[in-house]
């Protein structure tokens, strides 16, 4: 039984409310992206905010600390998010298509976080911080194996093992950050229908 994680859980301390705070977040995650962590130094965060570097020290210890609370802020919605968009009635296969094309859409609508997050995943200094994240995650796996195994119990799907699956469609959501640009013809929820299509084609047991 998985611990369920508010979107509200966040260490003691955290400053990532603040607007300054998260408008240095943004600004973060945007360069991370463009340029990549290791191009990115706090100099050019600094000058791209219009602040101080010793501002910008006064709220975060390291550029990997930015990294990791972009990385945290990232997840913060995303079982909520998730969560309201898959149907309370319908076949299990629905279900799956609303999950991965509700995560397709926090995907794009939060892309640069998302990056962060993807990357930066195991790199948190902040142990809590991490916990919380990988509570999070949990929780959101969760989910999906649930509505596979739904699908299983209910003769919907072929017995196929709810978690190898889950990870076959959620490999695919999220590295899809990789190569998946907003300006590209096909939008990140179309590529999800895609995914959803292929997949569950593999899926839904045959009737003879």
């Amino acid at each position: 039984m998985t611990t369920a994680v508010s979107d509200q859980d966040q260490p003691p301390g955290e400053e990532e409310a603040s607007e300054r705070v998260r408008g240095l977040l943004d600004i973060g995650a945007q360069l991370f992206a463009e340029k990549g962590f290791e191009a990115t130094s706090m100099r050019d965060i600094s000058q791209a905010a219009g602040v101080s570097k010793a501002l910008l020290y006064h709220h975060f210890k390291s550029k990997d600390d930015i990294y990791a609370r972009i990385a945290f802020l990232a997840t913060q919605h995303l079982n909520t998010f998730v969560e309201e968009r898959i149907p309370a009635s319908g076949t299990a296969a629905e279900k799956v298509r609303a999950y991965m094309r509700a995560s397709a859409t926090f995907f794009a609508e939060h892309r640069t976080a998302w990056m962060a997050a993807s990357t930066a995943f195991w790199s948190d200094p902040d142990r809590h911080r991490m916990e919380i994240r990988i509570a999070r995650r949990r929780q959101f796996e969760t989910r999906l194996r649930d509505l596979i195994r739904e699908g299983v119990e209910n003769g919907e799907f072929e017995p196929v093992d709810p978690a190898i699956t889950g990870r076959l469609i959620l490999s695919g959501i999220n590295w899809m950050h990789r190569w998946w640009s907003p300006d590209g013809e096909r939008s990140a929820q179309q590529i999800a229908d895609d995914y959803a299509d292929i997949i569950l084609k593999g899926m839904i047991r045959r009737t003879s």
